[in-house]
């Protein structure tokens, strides 16, 4: 049975968000152990949960025995991955998943205080080439680059360090002996890297708060909303021919390169304006073609071409029109071609299907964020939106829980060769969020 996330996430209740909160400077400045953070970001990293291997549900099941042997409230569950996947409002996935394990561990309040949710994906990308990590990906490496400590790691920024700060400021809210009158819900998700799965599950399992924090790599700058990533496959055909006689054929790597090239232009027009958190980026709403195979003999005209890419959405824009934008374009360079007039390129939407997200940025989340950064480190955090697809649109979207990226690491140092974060940021992160749950929750 699919249920409806309004019966899910009730309106939220002005009066649990304006109780007096306790004064965060209750806290210690700095009442997270940086030794206790690193060997549990350590162990985290060892652990290989690439997307859909047998580890990503491995790293949930090691949270959850973790988290209850430190006496948070624990609850675990097997997703029915074929249900959520009927239903209509599922945001795909691109890789196959036998089993896939929903945790959440809760810190549980007096009642009458706002729920905070710390939101944090388990899963991390493949490592690539091998040859270009100076070391086993995940055997966790501790450099030193100008003074400052890096853990280099497949998801060290992309996001274990950010799970890994969560879990450090609910536990030492926990060892400070004071009561929080709200719930703190840690939430580690798997398949967020291929659409959301494991978002997508925690909200139709009914959990519900008032706010959430997302840890993603921002280097402790708040995102209160992203673009989207729509993935999509185009298939040319083209005919066959002796590459002797290539004239009496029509190759399909010819016939792409206009393709590609309108794309481009798209791309183009698509940011010629763009919202004004999304400024920072040179291009805020990326196209882009990740994968291109074609022929299968050297000596045959090739006659079939298949590319997969990434469409950005951008911010308030529909699913539905980014798509049209970009089925009208691939359409208009087939009605100019005489071959591909009668032979049209195909368009397939596939795999991770991510809309644009956005919370308010005048809602109290933005700023109780903001606020306890400055107490904390003295400066105004800089406030930007995402280039990429996140579950913050889940959690804003379907779950209407107002959502915010802040977290450790450097989103450029994501998915990439040597994946690192810095452990002061980590450390940093979690006393701060250690803070505002306070705000939020006591």
């Amino acid at each position: 049975m699919t249920v409806h996330h309004e019966e899910l996430v009730p309106p939220v209740d002005p009066d649990r968000l304006r109780a007096d909160p306790v004064d965060p400077d209750r806290l210690r400045a700095d009442p997270v152990d940086p030794d206790r953070l690193r060997a549990d970001l350590t162990e985290l990293l060892t652990i290989p949960s690439v997307s859909g291997s047998a580890a990503e549900a491995e790293v949930q099941a090691w949270l959850a025995e973790r988290w209850t042997s430190e006496g948070l409230e624990v609850e675990r569950w097997d997703i029915d991955i074929d249900a959520l996947g009927a239903d209509p409002e599922f945001p795909g996935m691109e890789v196959e998943r036998s089993h896939a394990l929903g945790v959440t561990a809760t810190l549980r309040g007096t009642g009458g205080g706002a729920t905070l949710l710390l939101d944090g994906h388990t899963d991390v990308v493949p490592p690539g080439d091998l040859d270009a990590w100076t070391g086993d990906p995940f055997a966790v490496r501790r450099v030193a680059v100008d003074g400052e400590e890096r853990l280099i790691a497949r998801g060290a920024s992309d996001m274990k360090a950010g799970v890994a700060a969560m879990w450090a400021a609910v536990r030492a809210i926990a060892d400070s002996g004071i009561a929080l009158r709200g719930d703190v819900i840690l939430a580690p998700v798997s398949g967020e890297e291929d659409g959301g799965l494991g978002t997508f599950a925690l909200l139709r399992h009914g959990v519900r708060a008032d706010m959430c924090i997302v840890p993603e790599p921002t280097e402790l700058c708040i995102v209160p909303g992203n673009g989207g990533a729509l993935t999509f496959r185009l298939t040319v055909h083209g005919l066959a021919a002796h590459a002797s006689m290539r004239t009496s054929g029509y190759s399909v790597i010819e016939k792409f390169i206009p393709v590609y090239r309108a794309l481009e232009d798209l791309e183009a027009r698509r940011n010629a304006v763009v919202d004004p958190i999304m400024q920072r980026w040179p291009i805020a709403y990326p196209l882009s073609i990740g994968t291109v195979h074609a022929g299968d003999w050297a000596s045959t005209v090739p006659d079939l071409l298949v590319a997969e890419g990434r469409l950005g959405v951008a911010i308030g824009e529909s699913v539905e029109h980014a798509r049209a934008e970009l089925e009208t374009t691939v359409a208009e360079v087939c009605a100019r071609d005489p071959w591909l007039a009668e032979h049209p390129v195909t368009v397939t939407w596939w795999g991770g299907q991510f809309a644009s997200g956005r919370t308010d940025p005048a809602h109290p989340i933005t700023a109780i964020v903001g606020d306890e950064h400055r107490a904390l480190f003295g400066a105004q955090p800089v406030i930007y939106g995402g280039p990429y697809g996140s579950d913050l649109r889940l959690l804003a979207g379907i779950g209407g829980i107002p959502t915010v990226h802040y977290g450790p690491g450097v989103p450029e140092s994501a998915h990439t060769p040597d994946e690192y974060v810095a452990t002061q940021q980590v450390v940093d992160a979690a006393n701060a969020m250690a803070r505002m749950i306070l705000r939020i929750c006591a």
